[in-house]
């Protein structure tokens, strides 16, 4: 701040004296008049020594700001170092440092199949209990789909008071709207809503049907990854995944997740049509299609939930080993949580595989992170 000058003072001088006559008055006249010379030269030292003093003031201004200016450069670098140190105090030293993201969890609305209904309260103690950090919340649209449907709507409303925990996913059945315009309004309001993904895209059709291919263009244009359920009765393909093949060159812009034993029966090389929809079992004597997709394609992912995931890796344990070291950044830790008490083998993944702590850090957060909207 500049100091302000000093405000000058008046003084008022009489040197007229009437006793002694008109000489003696402008004798005294002409005094006073150099005395006012010389106060005015006194003024004008007095005002230059002011100027001096704002001088002075104003350097001594520019002098406290560019302490200042040191003060806050040393507190940002304080700053800075304090962050560092929080890093380096953060720093994992194992994989159960790492967070952990489930890419694949469920609520359900109702009883279905003997089993009570699953609501986001109980999966978030869960949650708690399993050490799992955040999940992603698939729908169920299709009426195929599970014996009760979890529709997107109640979904998002279901999730809405653990935004810091629970994820929802959303989809739309092409069979019940009215053209791509209609599906569009849909896919809009639920992304509005907080749907970060598209999913479970689970129904009695071809994986590369043409009633599909309206959503897959939507989700390409809403940068929404989709992840789907593939096996015998859902989302067809043949032996080999030729049809999914043909997806992921037709929508490179679309992350696409692969779930069940459509997908994870191909782990091995020799399938037949029957493993579609079950687990297959015994040692893997060559790699299969999963392994070919994964390196010929950067917008495919493999989903390790439900028994078929988990069995994908240990039926074999040598590659699972291996399988986990080529492609850890194209996997995704999922559970498929779907009722109370559901028991989940997955978690054992992190002491039965032996990965370097960025490997394991790519596919227990960092690679579902990647792929959300």
């Amino acid at each position: 701040m500049e100091s302000e000058p000093p405000e000058p003072t008046d003084e008022t001088f009489d040197t007229r004296e009437t006793i002694g006559g008109e000489i003696e008055s402008d004798e005294d006249n002409d005094e006073t008049d150099e005395d006012d010379t010389e106060s005015d030269e006194d003024n004008d030292e007095t005002d230059e020594d002011d100027t001096e003093s704002d001088e002075d003031n104003d350097e001594t201004d520019e002098d406290d700001t560019e302490s200042d200016e040191d003060n806050d450069e040393t507190d940002e670098d304080d700053t800075e170092s304090d962050e560092d140190d929080a890093e380096t105090d953060d720093e994992p030293e194992t994989v159960d440092d790492l967070p952990l993201f489930d890419a694949h969890t469920h609520v359900i609305p109702t009883e279905a199949r003997g089993r009570d209904p699953l609501f986001a309260e109980q999966l978030v103690e869960w949650m708690d209990a399993n050490s799992v950090d955040r999940a992603v919340v698939l729908a169920f649209d299709a009426p195929e789909a599970y014996p009760v449907q979890a529709p997107s709507e109640w979904v998002l409303d279901e999730v809405a008071s653990y935004p810091d925990r629970l994820v929802p996913f959303c989809t739309v059945d092409p069979r019940a709207v009215d053209g791509a315009d209609a599906a569009a309004d849909r896919l809009e309001h639920y992304i509005d809503r907080g749907a970060r993904g598209f999913g479970e895209l689970k129904m009695e059709m071809d994986i590369d049907d043409d009633r599909l291919e309206p959503l897959y263009e939507l989700c390409a244009t809403y940068e929404l990854p989709v992840l789907f359920h593939t096996d015998q009765q859902m989302m067809r393909d043949e032996v080999g995944l030729p049809r999914l093949e043909n997806i992921l060159a037709s929508y490179p812009e679309v992350d696409f997740v692969a779930h069940a034993h459509g997908w994870w029966s191909h782990m091995a090389a020799d399938v037949e049509p029957q493993d579609r929809g079950r687990i297959p079992e015994g040692p893997i004597e060559a790699p299969g299609r999963v392994w070919d997709l994964l390196a010929a394609y950067d917008n495919i992912y493999g989903d390790i939930s439900t028994l078929g995931g988990w069995n994908a890796l240990t039926r074999d344990e040598a590659y699972g080993q291996a399988f986990l070291e080529s492609h850890h950044d194209q996997l995704v830790f999922g559970t498929d949580y779907l009722f109370p008490g559901h028991q989940i083998p997955h978690f054992a993944m992190f002491e039965q595989f032996d990965l370097e702590l960025d490997a394991w850090a790519n596919i227990r957060h960092r690679n579902i992170k990647g792929l959300l909207r």
